[in-house]
């Protein structure tokens, strides 16, 4: 049960390796000529200047809500989650359509100023790491603000009787124990920065999933596809083996914050400094883009608002709840499989399975696509192509395939945390009591089982409805969703337009928001 399935992940890394076995020595002349110097400096730079951004800004709220007192410090606690919800492509789709050259506020700017007055461009290196950071903070924040909450103010009282002023403690006792934590949030930020598409798009900033897309779509070569993916995930296994290494070695120990301890008492200038941080953080990653799309939504929604749009709304919504629900039966069954055969190998396959969502969207896709359309002529080599054989290219198989090995992380997660609370004694109360195998799983762990499926389910269900990539490139015809309607938008320079179906995702995506705010809160 565990190897077959790990064969959705499996498969796709299988072919990329075996694509670099037999080069396209003309395929790689030209991609190291013109493709592979411009792809690997701007993905650096991007992974570089994400990473920097989103520890200054993760890290500094972080501590600023974990160890400190400031006026609406309850509020941000929680708050500075929310742009979550946001996709990065929706936040880019918006910075574009306001901030461009042709944008409302330039516009407003000219007209007041002259034409000579003007910002400096948003479609630049430096525009898409800003978004790509607001976007992505929240996952070094939440994270840290854990550490730092754990540490308890016996860490810094015992610093500063010490000698250590505040910032002399923070520096040289808190960042250091909370390492861990935030090395773990920048590496799904690296992961997720190497895996974008949709942003880098709409700012037409070149990187390996722009790369791979164009030469599969534009170029229509699968050699150059598949040669792309495979440097793109030699980067993907060098960050995961950075994030391995740093963590080597190192032992680390956590306390339950005192009861009633203080936190550090700002002075006045400092507190309504942190309050402005915190509250111009959070207007500019999610309440001034919320109120601009739905301003943009309203606009536009007497013109964009029909048959068709329901049917990419109607379509979403089905991709996303079938791929869920599936996401949830795998991964179900393989947290049921490694809980009855601990071994080694079982335990490894478990991995191999989950490693998907390590692997980005684009790799993914073109790995699934190929060896699904050399089953089909093989197939039809075999059979006849007038036969009846199981034509697999081209229809929601392949999308779901790639789906499932994609998320099955994040179902997985949820279901084998709440199995490993099921300890084994009260398996041996049910079997003690006639209840066995499959009885078992069904009268007995299924019911407590409950909240981490209903968890599971949910955070595949919003990550499908935010997917852009591999939907781009493995659905079948016809099948456009919300989230390939804001790329065709934005692709277009219908920024404004691609508002109504970006509210949409939103919406949705704030449910796992709420799920994961609240699970963060009751934590700490």
């Amino acid at each position: 049960m565990a190897a077959l399935l790990a064969l959705p992940a499996a498969v796709p890394l299988i072919a990329i390796v075996f694509a670099t076995l037999t080069p396209d020595t003309e395929v790689w002349a030209h991609l190291a000529r013109y493709v592979l110097p411009r792809v690997i400096g701007n993905t650096l730079a991007l992974v570089g200047g994400v990473l920097v951004l989103t520890a200054v800004i993760g890290v500094g709220l972080a501590w600023l809500t974990a160890a400190c007192e400031f006026p609406g410090r309850r509020f941000f606690d929680w708050a500075l989650m929310l742009p979550l919800a946001v996709p990065g492509y929706v936040l880019a789709t918006i910075a574009v359509g306001f901030l461009d050259f042709a944008g409302p506020l330039q516009s407003a700017l000219r007209a007041v100023l002259g034409e000579s007055a003007r910002l400096p461009p948003i479609r630049s290196g430096g525009g898409v790491v800003i978004v790509m950071s607001l976007a992505l903070y929240p996952y070094v924040y939440l994270l840290a603000r854990s550490a730092f909450a754990t540490q308890g103010a016996r860490v810094l009282e015992a610093a500063r009787t010490l000698g250590h002023p505040p910032r002399r403690a923070f520096w040289s006792v808190s960042v250091p124990i909370a390492r861990p934590w935030i090395v773990i949030g920048l590496a799904l930020v690296a992961m997720e920065t190497l895996a974008d598409f949709g942003t880098v798009a709409v700012f037409n900033y070149d990187t390996f999933t722009t790369a791979i897309y164009r030469a599969w779509f534009g170029f229509f070569s699968v050699n150059a596809a598949l040669e792309l993916a495979a440097v793109l995930l030699l980067l993907v296994a060098l960050a995961l083996a950075a994030e391995r290494y740093a963590r080597s070695g190192a032992r680390f120990a956590v306390e339950t914050p005192a009861r009633g301890a203080t936190r550090l008492v700002l002075g006045r200038r400092a507190r309504w400094f942190a309050t402005g941080v915190a509250a111009g953080v959070l207007l500019i990653a999610f309440a001034l883009p919320l109120l601009q799309l739905l301003v943009w939504a309203v606009q536009h929604a007497p013109r964009d608002l029909d048959l068709r749009y329901f049917g990419l709304v109607g379509r979403s919504l089905a991709l996303a709840s079938l791929a869920a629900a599936l996401i949830v039966v795998a991964a179900l069954l393989l947290a049921y499989a490694t809980r009855c055969d601990g071994r080694r190998a079982t335990r490894a396959l478990a991995r191999l399975a989950t490693l998907g969502y390590a692997v980005p969207g684009t790799v993914l896709a073109v790995g699934v696509i190929v060896p699904v359309a050399f089953a089909t002529r093989a197939l039809e080599a075999t059979f006849g192509p007038s036969s009846y054989v199981p034509y697999l290219q081209g229809t929601l198989v392949t999308l779901l395939l790639a789906y499932v090995a994609r998320f099955m992380f994040v179902g997985h997660g949820a279901i084998d945390s709440g199995l490993q609370r099921i300890t084994r004694s009260i398996d041996d109360a049910a079997a003690g009591l006639g209840v066995r195998r499959l009885a078992l799983l069904q009268r007995v762990h299924l019911p407590l089982l409950r909240s981490g499926l209903a968890a599971g389910a949910t955070l595949a269900f919003v990550d499908v409805m935010k997917e852009m990539p591999i939907t781009l490139i493995a659905r079948p015809f016809g099948w456009d969703t919300l989230a390939v309607r804001v790329f065709e938008m934005a692709s277009e320079g219908e920024w404004e337009r691609a508002a109504l179906p970006a509210v949409a995702i939103v919406l949705v995506g704030l449910v796992p928001v709420a799920i994961l705010t609240r699970r963060s809160v009751h934590a700490a």
